[in-house]
């Protein structure tokens, strides 16, 4: 079996190679190769069953065509100021123009065209005055808001597309390892689904895209083959959850608020992460039965709570080289906690020095969108650092958003990021390897869904003037 490119997962930086590709007039034969399942056959049953079932052989949540941002809420992020490091590597001029026409491809695959945060603007003035005099940076990012479930359809309809121009996707086939011959990547092995040998599949050009939950496993590959590497960032945090009345302001200005701190005493970099207006907490299993918490929103079910991430970020230096290991650890003592599932306390029980319990937040306001989450103690799993971060910034928010340090606010654990393997490439997404690129949240360089689609039409770009495809 032979391609002209293999592509290894079908997160949006995958896609939008293969697409991007396809749009340029490709004739390159190739393959995606994904070891969840199509958008069709992506199902959780806790809509049915009211809990995580944690299913085996991968939580359909965050696995499968477009990864887990199908089932996420959907935002596209378009300023190149928010999704990462790539700016630093390609220009920010040249991310912010691709960025913008990534977007178009979106929108002609049916996104909606309003964009959040463009209008009340006195209203983000009053928010960033508020924000400065509590020592907080406001991001300013214009959201396009896909929603979950019409994410769901738009990426559907992008599989279909890639599908009829030609694009072969084996789905449920995990990728076990690359394939190099004197320095050069010549394909990649594969577990055949059904029959579970091995298989070898060799490419002229071979891109792995295997997304946040391929982290680890793209380290220990760049360990493996001495692909150049270096240990980067790994985000810590807690899914904070309010009534939508404290965020009200925010949301009907903003969308998302993005803000950025660096709280006493650690000055650590703490900042709010994917914002859901009337949203809900979910709960995303692992491949390790690891457990950690996440927030949807959809495009027309709404929720009377408003949830967002504070993460704080965590650079290792030497001797450590482990982040990923150490965020995991992290994640699962607080799972050993929960007996295997998402824990959450309100903030007037941290502060007390107390756990939380199961009656105390039947009596509050605010009402835990994620009914399966175990009320208990988090500061109990929560590094002394991390956990003091949040404390700290959650207080400067009270300053932005009066009534966000309020009691009854819910704090649930573990929210872990994983980016830490950052490869190294030049502006064309080549490692030292010949014939293999690394792309999107795996990469390192990428965090969320614009700015990974971004680099994958980036790459679909570079390989189309390889092939010497008119410009479009």
């Amino acid at each position: 079996m032979e391609y002209d490119l293999i592509i290894v997962g079908a997160g949006p930086s995958g896609i939008f190679t293969a697409l991007q590709l396809i749009r340029r007039g490709t004739n390159k034969k190739i393959l995606i190769v994904e070891k969840g399942q199509s958008i069709q056959r992506r199902h959780c049953p806790k809509v049915k069953t009211g809990k995580c079932m944690n299913c085996r052989p991968y939580c359909h949540i965050t696995t499968g065509f477009s990864g887990a941002g199908a089932f996420s809420d959907g935002k596209l992020s378009l300023s190149c100021e928010v999704g990462g490091e790539l700016p630093e590597l390609i220009g920010y001029d040249f991310a912010q123009s691709m960025i913008d026409y990534t977007d178009s491809i979106y929108l002609s695959f049916g996104a909606d065209s309003h964009i959040e945060g463009l209008e009340h603007k006195d209203n983000v003035k009053e928010i960033r005055k508020r924000a400065i005099q509590a020592g907080l940076k406001l991001v300013d990012c214009p959201i396009r808001h896909l929603g979950t479930e019409k994410a769901q359809t738009l990426y559907g309809d992008i599989e279909q597309y890639l599908i009829d121009k030609g694009v072969e996707i084996r789905f449920g086939c995990n990728c076990t390892n690359l394939i190099l011959k004197d320095d050069v990547c010549i394909g990649v092995q594969v577990e055949e689904p059904k029959t579970k040998n091995t298989l070898e599949i060799f490419g002229k050009t071979v891109v792995v895209a295997t997304g946040r939950r391929g982290a680890d496993w793209l380290e220990k590959i760049c360990e493996m083959h001495n692909i150049a590497h270096q240990p980067g960032t790994v985000d810590i945090g807690v899914r904070v959850e309010v009534r939508n009345e404290i965020m009200e302001e925010v949301n009907e200005a903003l969308y998302e608020s993005k803000l950025i701190g660096y709280p006493n005493p650690f000055k650590d970099k703490v900042r709010t992460f994917c914002q859901n207006p009337g949203g809900v907490v979910s709960q995303e299993n692992y491949d390790n039965d690891l457990a950690v918490v996440n927030g949807h929103s959809f495009k027309d079910k709404k929720s009377s709570n408003t949830n967002v991430s504070i993460l704080c970020s965590h650079n290792f230096t030497f001797p450590f080289n482990q982040p990923i290991a150490y965020a995991q650890k992290v994640g699962e003592l607080t799972n050993m906690l929960a007996n295997g599932r998402i824990l959450v306390q309100r903030f007037g029980d941290i502060l007390d020095g107390k756990r939380t319990w199961e009656r105390e937040l039947s009596r509050s306001n605010l009402r835990p969108t994620l009914p399966d989450a175990v009320a208990g103690d988090i500061t109990a799993g929560m590094p002394y650092r991390a956990m003091t971060n949040i404390i700290n910034f959650i207080k400067a928010m009270e300053l932005v958003v009066p009534g966000f340090a309020a009691r009854e606010t819910l704090l649930y654990s573990p929210e872990l990021k994983f980016y830490s393997n950052r490869v190294k490439m030049d502006k064309d997404f080549n490692t030292n390897i010949k014939n293999l690129h690394t792309l999107g949240d795996s990469s390192g360089w990428t965090r969320g869904l614009m700015m990974a689609s971004a680099m994958g039409v980036i790459m679909g770009n570079t390989l189309a003037e390889q092939e010497g495809l008119a410009k479009i």
